[in-house]
């Protein structure tokens, strides 16, 4: 598949050839692309291609899907009974919610890739990096001092506030889906994310994003109350006091 998948964007003009990989993970591979600026307005890019999906793993997927309904009874059907064709709908439902994801909090300037073009197995994004090295994750980089692990808490905490603002939990937010490069975050690895409105498991899951951000910072001095912090985040959005700090001196 990812043969077929990368001549596909090189068929669209869209990359020209690819240059590296960048990382494998559970879900998917990510790969460093020389992009077409003519096309894409980036001279690099990432391509994060899903894995066949019997090398991926749905175990957790109904947590995430709790609140969506799909019209079909069969797709339902095979939904719940994990079919093969269950499966193919499931990985398409993942990709197109990342898909989704990205652009929404793109164009409401949260701190994610930018997203380029999809197909049903892969997105081509914006890359965080430059040619000789990407992105580090947050898990694998170590602030300088205690004022740059604040600042960076403080950049992680604000883009869970925006996105929350925006009806958008990431549900799986962790040192492993952060990216830092130059002194910024951004967040990455949106399939899972979940809609307050609609997801009965939203605030536990606010609640685990916040807690597993504030434990990896608070190793470097950086320290927060994570249950006060996503209480009053859950509180302020629920009677629609919610206005990320960045938005406040526009009101």
């Amino acid at each position: 598949m990812t043969d077929d998948v990368i001549e596909h964007f090189l068929d669209e003009g869209l990359i020209e050839r690819v240059l590296r990989p960048i990382k494998s993970g559970k879900e998917a591979s990510v790969h460093l692309c020389r992009a077409n600026p003519r096309t894409t307005g980036e001279e690099l890019a990432a391509l994060k291609i899903y894995h066949p999906l019997d090398r991926r793993d749905f175990r957790d997927e109904s947590l995430y899907r709790d609140g969506e309904f799909i019209k079909e009874r069969r797709i339902r059907a095979a939904l719940a009974k994990k079919t093969r064709y269950g499966r193919e709908v499931q990985g398409g439902i993942w990709v197109g919610r990342e898909w989704e994801m990205l652009r929404v909090l793109f164009d409401v300037g949260a701190p994610v890739p930018r997203p380029i073009e999809a197909t049903d197995h892969a997105i081509l994004m914006g890359y965080v990096g430059d040619e000789a090295d990407a992105a580090p994750q947050l898990h694998r980089y170590r602030p300088r001092d205690a004022a740059e692990a604040e600042e960076l808490l403080d950049q992680c905490l604000r883009a869970i506030e925006r996105m929350l603002f925006h009806d958008v939990i990431h549900g799986d937010l962790s040192p492993f889906n952060v990216l830092v490069w130059e002194g910024r975050t951004t967040v990455i690895d949106l399939p899972q994310a979940v809609d307050p409105k609609k997801n009965r498991h939203a605030e536990a899951l606010l609640g685990r994003d916040v807690r597993r951000i504030c434990e990896h910072f608070a190793r470097y001095g950086a320290v927060r109350d994570h249950v006060e912090h996503a209480s009053a985040l859950w509180t302020s959005w629920t009677f629609a006091d919610l206005v990320p700090e960045e938005l406040r001196p526009l009101i």
